[in-house]
């Protein structure tokens, strides 16, 4: 076997992993292997959040300065033991009726993943066959406008989906903005999920016009925040929560608690820096996954 490949045993399903010493992230010389590592360490609070539901990978096989590129389909050397499933592909860039999705149920899965540099992780709100048990809003942010408005936004969209009986729980994209996720109760459709959200976020958008846009528009964008209600879209998908993203750092997809982002929305935390994986292992380990009352399951979203 070639020096730069290690056979290992991942409950029991042997793996071959290659390049280990490679760089991914330059800027932080962080490795393949700390990726591998990382996603081995962080799945069994990430696993829960994938199970079931057909996955979007962005690979960056040269590192985060590199090439990348979205892959839906499973590659062609996918171990026969790797969960796939044939299901409709809306919006497919390559005119798809069907896409061989891949389903990272057990570690073994994202221990393969990883190795095939797979750094983002990205799903839809709903498991395989069922409908949206969760809503998810982006928050976006037009410079000068940053995590801060953000924060302030994602206290007005938490207060007014409460009073419809609504919870919703705050996550970092790991980028520049955020997402609240919302667990529904799986009884009404994308378009249903998605009419819903729009109609909060133009609430919103009318209360507190220098604030909030609700419209596509870039241009309407600067110094405000967008809420993005289209990623409840069927051909759309979001990062999954502690998912890595291809920035400078690997940064990832972090859970919040609401104490924090009040703490930002009043400017108490000034650097609002995306927490890396080395600290969010450490935030896990004290403080569990934050986002598990999102598998427990919701209400039905108002008419």
């Amino acid at each position: 076997m070639p020096a730069d490949r290690l056979r290992v045993d991942v409950e029991g399903r042997a793996l071959e992993l290659s390049n280990l010493d490679k760089v991914l992230y330059p800027k932080a010389g962080f490795t393949k292997g700390e990726v591998i590592d990382y996603y081995t360490r962080i799945a069994p609070v990430l696993l829960p959040h994938l199970q079931d539901r057909a996955l979007t990978r962005i690979r960056y096989p040269n590192g985060v300065d590199g090439g990348s590129f979205f892959e839906k389909n499973a590659p062609a050397a996918t171990p026969d033991w790797v969960r796939t499933e044939n299901l409709p592909a809306p919006g497919s860039s390559k005119g798809r009726e069907t896409i061989d999705y891949v389903v990272a149920d057990d570690l073994p899965t994202l221990v393969w993943l990883a190795n095939l540099a797979a750094l983002e992780l990205h799903t839809p709100q709903w498991k395989i066959g069922e409908y949206p048990d969760m809503m998810v809003v982006d928050l976006d942010p037009g410079a000068p406008a940053a995590l801060k408005q953000c924060c302030q936004v994602a206290l007005l969209m938490r207060d007014r989906l409460a009073s419809d009986g609504v919870d919703s729980y705050p996550k970092t994209s790991g980028k520049k903005g955020m997402q609240l996720c919302c667990p529904i109760a799986g009884t009404q459709s994308s378009d249903d999920v998605s009419a819903y959200a729009k109609r909060i976020a133009q609430e919103l958008e009318k209360a507190h016009p220098k604030l909030i846009v609700s419209k596509m528009a870039k241009n309407l964008r600067p110094g405000k925040v967008f809420i993005d209600w289209s990623q409840n879209n069927a051909a759309k998908t979001t990062v999954a929560p502690y998912s890595l993203r291809a920035q400078a750092v690997p940064s990832v997809s972090t859970p919040l608690t609401w104490d924090e982002v009040s703490a930002g929305a009043s400017g108490k935390r000034p650097s609002m820096k995306p927490y890396t994986a080395d600290e969010v292992l450490k935030r896990v380990a004290k403080q569990g996954d934050l986002l598990a009352p999102l598998l427990d399951g919701g209400p039905e979203l108002p008419g």
